[in-house]
This record gives structure tokens, sequence and C-alpha cells, in this order.
């Protein structure tokens, strides 16, 4: 079989999989998981590992469950990206604390669901696998490779607002950071711990101050978040070139590899 076709079937069937314990099952699961566990923010990680499952199988097929770390891109080096991503996401730290109060009834399981378990367990489900695996093991440009990811993580944070307007503006946001997200993924050598600490700081400011009950914001939070956007984009770009490190992605990689 093919290896394009073989990856992207054993990826949907995955997730098919995956989705469907994540809908019918987590509730359950968090029940049971809660009976044996006196911790919220453990028994929450657990509950995140168990129903990811099948995505770390269809992982261990496609690479004969060999080096699940690296075809991940967990097994790179932590410290760089980590100094990276603090300094791109200081615009939001410093902005927030300026504008907006802190949040005084906010806990530690809710920040270490809400931007530690959040962060992990949402960059490595889609970046490093749904996304990941095809990108980086198919001849699948980036484009096709990161929409369907996009969608269903932008999908996902829906349950934030019931009017329409709003709806439309968490589902934008959240699809623009999936595909900012995998581009920094793949621009830092499949290094997925800079996504992730992108993705935790980024989240835990947002917690800590009182911005706002959505991903969209307002019109304060979103000058922020741009702003550090920015510096995300540039600092990645000036680094590349300093170094004289070619970019992953361009035109020979945005519909099919060339």
């Amino acid at each position: 079989m093919n290896r394009t076709l073989k990856v992207v079937l054993i990826i949907a069937i995955s997730f098919g999989i995956y989705d469907a314990l994540q809908h019918y099952a987590f509730s359950d699961l968090a029940t049971r998981v809660n009976a044996y566990i006196d911790n919220i923010g453990i028994s929450y990680l657990i509950k995140c590992l168990v129903v990811g499952i099948p995505l770390f199988i269809g992982v261990g097929v496609i690479h004969n469950f060999k080096h699940f770390f690296e075809t991940v891109g967990l097994a790179k080096s932590i410290w760089k990206v980590f100094l990276f991503s603090f300094i791109c996401t200081l615009p939001m730290l410093v902005g927030y604390f300026i504008v907006f109060e802190v949040d005084v009834e906010i806990t530690i399981a809710s920040i270490f669901n809400g931007a530690i378990v959040a962060a992990f367990i949402e960059e490595l489900f889609f970046r490093g696998i749904l996304f990941g695996q095809l990108f980086r093991y198919t001849k699948i440009g980036f484009i096709p490779s990161i929409i369907f990811g996009a969608f269903i993580f932008a999908s996902g944070h829906l349950y934030q607002s019931q009017e329409f307007s709003v709806l439309i503006g968490v589902f934008l946001t959240t699809f623009i950071g999936a595909i900012l997200f995998a581009w920094v993924y793949v621009e830092w050598n499949y290094n997925l711990w800079a996504s992730i600490f992108l993705h935790l700081f980024m989240n835990l400011y947002w917690l800590l101050f009182s911005v706002s009950s959505n991903a969209l914001g307002n019109i304060y939070s979103n000058i922020f978040r741009i702003v550090t956007i920015s510096l995300i984009l540039g600092l990645t770009i000036y680094y590349k070139r300093k170094k004289g490190i070619k970019f992953e992605i361009n035109k020979n990689t945005l519909l099919i590899k060339k």
C-alpha cells in the first residue's frame, strides 16, 4: 500500500475511534477515575491519555511501534523553545497585567487543567499526531494537512458561547491558532515543545487575568495577542535566516510535496 494512503487511513481511523470515545465514554471514564484518584488535575490528565490510546496505537502502527516520542516531536530539546515561547508571549503577560485584573478566584487545578494539560494534550493530539503524521510522513502539503485538524480543533472550542457572532469569532480565532501552532511546530524542526510552551503560556495568561470567558476576547486582549503572534513569526523567521536554515513550509510544500 502507498505510504501516504496508509498514513491517511490509519490517522482517520484512529481519530474516528478517539472522537467516539471522547463523546460517548469520557463522562463515564471520568466518574470511574475520580472514584480512585482524589486529585482533579491528575485524574483529568489520565482521562485524556486513556481516551487518546487509539491515537497512540495509530502512530505505533505507522512506525512499527518504534520511536514514538521522536515521531511526534517530543524527543527534541526543551530550553531553547521554552525561552522563545516565553519571550514571544511577554506582550500578553505585561499587557494583561496592565489592562485586566488578576483573577483572585483561580485555583491550582484550573491552571493545571486549563494551561498545562490542555496545552500538552491538544498539541500532542492535534499537531504532533493529526497534523504532524500527515505532513511529516506523507507527500501531502501543509494546507491540506492542517485544514482538517484545524477545523476539528476550532470546533472543539464552540462550547464557549451561544451567540452566533461570538461563535464565529471563537471558531476563526482558534482555527488561525491551530495553523500558527502547526507552522511553529514544523519550522522549529518538528519540535512539539515549541507549540506546547506557546500554547501553555497563552492559556496561562488568559486564565490568570480576567480577560474573557471565551477564546475570542476583546479589543485589548487581541491587540496584545496580535503583538505576540507578530513576535512568533518575526523571531522564527529571523532565527532561521540567521542560522541559514531553510524553511520547511514553502511553495514546494504548500499543497503537495514536490
